[in-house]
């Protein structure tokens, strides 16, 4: 069977859940046995996002091979449950870096290098060898931006060809829009849509099939009418219905016949959709009673995106706990100002996320040092685990001015010190210490007890480390070396000896937790909050 390829595209507006769509499709055709991979097509002319603001981009998220790739990654992986790579998302600065490193070998034999044929011809190739190299029946292509951006127009013109060079039944374009209802007129409007469509056509491309993001049921004589006017048939104009979580999305296409209508335009094989064990899964979250409140205490909080995969972490650490997980956003470098008072009153948890830079770091220290003397359960990611580390030295050891070198070269208690790797890198740009790596469990802790085995791998995106100097104090006042890399030189875990649940890892966890299993350590997370939420609610009646 021939590749088959899928292309998104947005229009009206940015943000209308392009990779949630493509995540959900890419889940449904998973379901009917087909292999499916995602690739992300991203305008901007950066070469990755690793050098961007969490304010500009949101999250990076970190493929098991290092690559430092937009957030809609970590959907792809979490719904089709399939590990992405480099390959998976590619830039307009990439693909530019590409072709001028070809002009500069001569590979051009004197041509006049363009944005066509060269450029475009760049992002074709790559998409076909995503194709090549993944193996897969079916592509999904997300273009980034929106339908109209300049950045966006070599994108938009590789796909115009691409449909040309290929067989008409072996691509689809999805267009995703929105239907917006105009409270004042009380009624849906179609006219951005038809505008958005235009434009596109305009470009050269025609969809094939239309997702309408609304917050109602389109009827009939909607669908007819976007139909006429952007020209594709009633039945290929489907509500992209707004639900309460975008894992319901899947089960919101299949009601409709999203994946049976693309199976029909594809010419693909009918095979039975098996999504039986999601709906139920969906139904029994959709009826959880119970509600666990847990503090995220960083410095992006403002802008949620930046820790996109712990916020989904969490929601499939609470399906397997029965619990709905709600979360306190605490700005780290308020605390600082306004002291602890009363913000992380009433939770159950406390995690510190990943970052960088020194700002709201004293902010975090105050909300660990919280956990660790109220025994409230604790999870550190990365920075987290340094975090907890300086404030274990500046308050259990007595080395008060204990610090990372990221944040005070001069300290004179080093717990925290740059990687002897990092320490000739100069260049910013996809540099640190990334992708998966390897790390072995010590018995008897809670860190074995969560992944059930020895040995265990987990994706970094960190230039210090915990300075193995402190180490042997660290353990004899009570903090445990948890996991370790296989030479035992990168401590990659810590927990408390006398604390219920408090561990930091130097990883990522939240890269690898998936809509089919949540991650090991954010589900002994949640239950560990649930058990400190009892036995504080005990104690509250029995006074």
């Amino acid at each position: 069977m021939a590749t088959k390829f899928i292309f998104f595209t947005g229009g009206v507006v940015s943000s209308l859940g392009k990779g949630i769509a493509c995540s959900s499709l890419g889940l449904l055709l998973k379901s009917r046995g087909f292999s499916v991979t995602i690739l992300k097509l991203d305008p901007y002319i950066n070469v990755d996002p690793g050098t961007m603001s969490p304010y500009q981009h949101g999250e990076v998220y970190v493929t098991e091979d290092g690559a430092e790739t937009d957030l809609d990654l970590g959907h792809y992986e979490r719904f089709i449950d399939s590990d992405m790579s480099r390959l998976n998302n590619t830039t307009t600065g990439q693909i530019y870096y590409n072709v001028i490193q070809k002009e500069r070998r001569g590979d051009y034999l004197g041509a006049t290098v363009q944005v066509i044929p060269h450029v475009t011809d760049a992002i074709k190739s790559h998409i076909t060898k995503v194709a090549d190299e993944t193996q897969s029946d079916i592509v999904i292509v997300e273009i980034g931006g929106t339908v109209g951006d300049i950045e966006s127009l070599p994108f938009l013109e590789a796909l115009r060809q691409f449909r040309l060079q290929n067989a008409p039944e072996d691509t689809l374009v999805v267009h995703l829009t929105l239907v917006p209802f105009v409270a004042a007129a009380d009624e849906l409007k179609t006219k951005p849509t038809q505008h958005s469509v235009m434009r596109l056509r305009e470009i050269g491309i025609q969809a094939d099939v239309l997702l309408c993001r609304t917050d109602r049921i389109l009827d009939e004589g909607l669908k007819e009418k976007i139909g006429l006017f952007c020209n594709v048939s009633p039945d290929a104009v489907k509500t992209a219905l707004d639900v309460k979580t975008i894992y319901e999305v899947p089960l919101q296409y299949a009601r409709s016949g999203f994946d049976e209508l693309v199976i029909k335009r594809l010419n693909l094989p009918d095979r039975p959709r098996r999504i039986d064990a999601l709906e139920q899964k969906i139904t029994r979250y959709k009826n959880v009673k119970r509600e666990i409140e847990i503090a995220i205490c960083g410095k992006y909080v403002s802008l949620q995106d930046a820790y996109k995969s712990i916020i989904e972490s969490f929601v499939h650490a609470g399906m397997e706990n029965d619990v709905h997980v709600k979360l306190r956003w605490i700005n780290t470098e308020e605390l600082e100002e306004t002291g602890l008072t009363d913000q992380l009153r009433g939770c159950g948890g406390i995690l510190v996320p990943g970052g960088f830079g020194e700002r709201g770091i004293e902010g975090k220290l105050m909300a660990i040092r919280h956990a660790r003397e109220n025994k409230i359960p604790f999870l550190g990611i990365c920075l987290g685990l340094q975090c907890a580390s300086i404030e274990f030295a500046r308050n259990v050891l007595s080395l008060e001015q204990a610090n990372s070198t990221e944040f005070n070269p001069d300290t004179p208690d080093p717990v925290i010190h740059l990687m002897e790797s990092q320490k000739d890198i100069s260049e910013k740009g996809g540099t640190m210490r990334l992708g998966s790596y390897p790390c072995i469990l010590t018995e008897d802790t809670l860190a074995q007890k969560a992944y059930g085995q020895k040995e265990i791998r987990e994706r970094h995106r960190h230039r210090w480390e915990f300075n193995n100097a402190y180490r042997e104090r660290f353990e004899a006042n009570g903090m445990r070396i948890s996991g370790v890399s296989p030479d035992g030189t990168l401590v990659e875990m810590i927990e408390l000896a006398n604390h219920p649940w408090f561990v930091g890892c130097q990883f990522h966890p939240e890269l690898k937790s998936r809509l089919s299993k949540a991650h090991p350590l954010f589900r002994d997370f949640v239950a560990a909050a649930l058990q400190y939420e009892t036995v504080r609610n005990h104690n509250i009646h029995a006074r």
